[in-house]
């Protein structure tokens, strides 16, 4: 049960706004939900800052329900449920977690029971409150991809969170991995196995890919950008490869069909928007084992918030912060 000495909060929005200059939060007192047969009451530890936490504010996500408590990723113990799931400890994400229904920016999360998942033993609260979106997104780009070990791929906007979840989990897969990244130097995230690296800065992307791979290309490019490498990424493809999307700046971009058809072709599409927290939780904790191993690991929490300072923690985010923030409720 929850402890009366602590202060039970959550962020509250009570609806869209234009930018982040309108944004306000309302901080109420969050009594501690009840648990139903089929769900499960979290108390939260730590929760990431997602850049589609801070979008959904301003209506960038349509089928975001208003007002609402945000956050889509957590880690916490259980509180309130099945007698084997209390005073364990998970964590999990989930497209409909702070989005149709109230997120983890909060002191409590009402969570389906099949949505709850071991966190892993070696992870803190803050590291498993931060892996959920970009990990998930990147699990998912492969598992439709059908990624095998001693392919080649290619991941563009390396540097990002989702780039790095996509390096770590190409690598443990036992592929080839390629990292374009907008800085010289090594990569600069972790991988359990060497990568190549490549400074989009210096010069055009897809002749370097040729020239690393023998002019035969790559099996799958990872594009975490969209529109601002679709034409290197589609140079940079072997007969046969997968291209797949995440995001876009340009809605619009020149598509070749010939050249598409001709190189056998197939691009994937993922939106982890799509993915409720029963799916999502699910595929990190197809995870687990990885990070428990030390083939996985998750990003460095630079930065913490407590919910006070949430509207800082969002600004942080929407500013393009490399940093992985997290709000500790």
């Amino acid at each position: 049960m929850a402890d009366d000495t602590t202060p039970t909060r959550r962020l509250r929005l009570p609806q869209r706004v234009a930018n982040i200059d309108a944004l306000r939060f309302d901080i109420p007192e969050q009594a501690m939900p009840a648990a139903t047969h089929d769900h499960a009451v979290v108390r939260i530890g730590a929760a990431a800052v997602n850049p589609s936490d801070v979008k959904a504010s301003f209506g960038l996500m349509p089928q975001a329900v208003f007002p609402r408590t945000p956050g889509r990723d957590f880690a916490g113990t259980v509180v309130d449920g099945p007698r084997e799931w209390i005073g364990r400890e998970v964590y999990g994400s989930g497209g409909d977690v702070g989005i149709t229904r109230d997120g983890s920016h909060g002191a409590f999360l009402l969570l389906p029971v099949a949505a709850l998942h071991a966190k892993p033993a070696n992870l803190s609260m803050d590291e498993a409150g931060a892996v959920g979106v970009p990990f998930v997104t990147a699990y998912e780009g492969f598992r439709r991809s059908g990624l095998r070990q001693g392919q080649t791929v290619l991941v563009l906007g390396a540097n990002g969170k989702v780039g790095q979840a996509a390096v770590q989990l190409a690598a443990q897969a036992g592929a080839r991995v390629i990292a374009v990244q907008r800085r010289a130097g090594p990569h600069a995230g972790f991988s359990s196995t060497p990568v190549d690296s490549i400074d989009a800065s210096a010069g055009d992307v897809a002749p370097q890919v040729r020239e690393l791979t023998g002019g035969r290309g790559v099996d799958v490019v990872f594009n975490t950008v969209g529109s601002a490498y679709f034409e290197a990424a589609n140079q940079s493809m072997a007969k046969g490869a997968t291209q797949i999307f995440i995001s876009t700046h340009d809605r619009a971009v020149p598509f070749d069909i010939f050249a598409f058809y001709r190189g056998m072709h197939t691009f994937v599409g993922v939106d982890s928007l799509a993915m409720d927290c029963v799916s999502a939780t699910a595929q990190l904790d197809a995870m687990r084992e990885g990070f428990e191993h030390g083939t996985l690991k998750p990003f460095p929490v630079e930065r913490a918030f407590g919910l006070a300072d949430a509207l800082d923690a969002y600004r942080l985010v929407l500013s393009g912060s490399i940093d992985r923030v997290v709000l500790r409720p």
